[in-house]
């Protein structure tokens, strides 16, 4: 029976987690948390590299809980071989369908840079979407094959403000961004009684700025600073903590949880 003193903390205690996406920045801080809370963590990035490095920096931290990480590639942006790699993915993370899944979560990104609508293309359109809004489809097409069934069990996606207060010039962002976010309301019907949520973040500081020029980065940070209620800039920290409510609330399901320093209101 679980004590008093850890009835909340124990919530992921030995649960298996499946982290997709960024590992780092975001992605790293869910496994991060993850782990922390007692969880068996599998991480997957596109690339050996970064899983090497997320594994690195995480058996770093919690060297007492090594046996508990575990890292797997897959390539979520090619949409000719989405399905296979969603699969392969899936079944390394389960020890080929002998432990079951317990939460997935798919911080999963890429560009922020987008065609203005003048410059738009088919392919460009399509491009965009591919980590964006397919990959999350079929990875829920597959996901509960491999998932322990019932409202314990919860998968949590990831959109950002920009899905209902679009930036200049970033239509086809917005486009994707509003679709996953429908998406996640069907899903939390069909895939019921799994649990299927969204993480909407607003401006994170993580790697993703390291495109921006350096000349220009601060002016940059600091007008995304000014259309928040706080302030400030949001961390993976900050935002790790809403995808731990997704997994632990076993009653909340559709849901989009807004984690963005009251952007939406200003």
């Amino acid at each position: 029976m679980t004590s008093p003193a850890s009835k909340y903390l124990s919530k992921l205690q030995d649960k298996r987690v499946l982290v997709l996406g960024r590992t780092s920045g975001i992605g790293f801080c869910v496994a991060e948390a993850a782990l922390e809370h007692g969880a068996y963590v599998v991480v997957s990035s596109s690339t050996q590299a970064k899983i090497d490095k997320t594994m690195s920096r995480l058996r770093a931290s919690y060297s007492d809980r090594v046996s508990k990480l575990k890292g797997f590639t897959c390539d979520l942006a090619q949409p000719q071989n989405l399905e296979s790699n969603v699969k392969s993915l899936l079944m390394a993370a389960t020890e080929n369908d002998t432990r079951k899944l317990d939460h997935i979560v798919s911080t999963a990104g890429d560009s922020i840079h987008a065609p203005k609508v003048t410059e738009l293309t088919i392919e460009s359109i399509q491009k965009l979407g591919n980590v964006r809004f397919f990959a999350p489809l079929v990875l829920a097409k597959y996901a509960p094959l491999f998932m322990t069934p019932g409202p314990r069990s919860s998968i949590t996606l990831t959109s950002g403000t920009i899905a209902r207060k679009p930036f200049k010039d970033r239509t086809v962002l917005a486009a994707w961004g509003s679709g996953i976010e429908g998406t996640v309301r069907g899903l939390a019907v069909d895939l019921a009684p799994i649990r299927v949520n969204i993480v909407s973040p607003g401006a994170i500081l993580t790697e993703i700025w390291n495109g921006v020029l350096k000349e220009h980065l601060e002016g940059v940070l600091e007008g995304f600073r000014k259309e928040t209620l706080t302030g400030e800039l949001g961390t993976p920290e900050d935002v790790a903590e809403a995808y731990l409510h997704s997994m632990k609330d076993g009653f909340m399901t559709g849901t989009v949880l807004d984690v963005d320093g009251g952007r939406i209101l200003t």
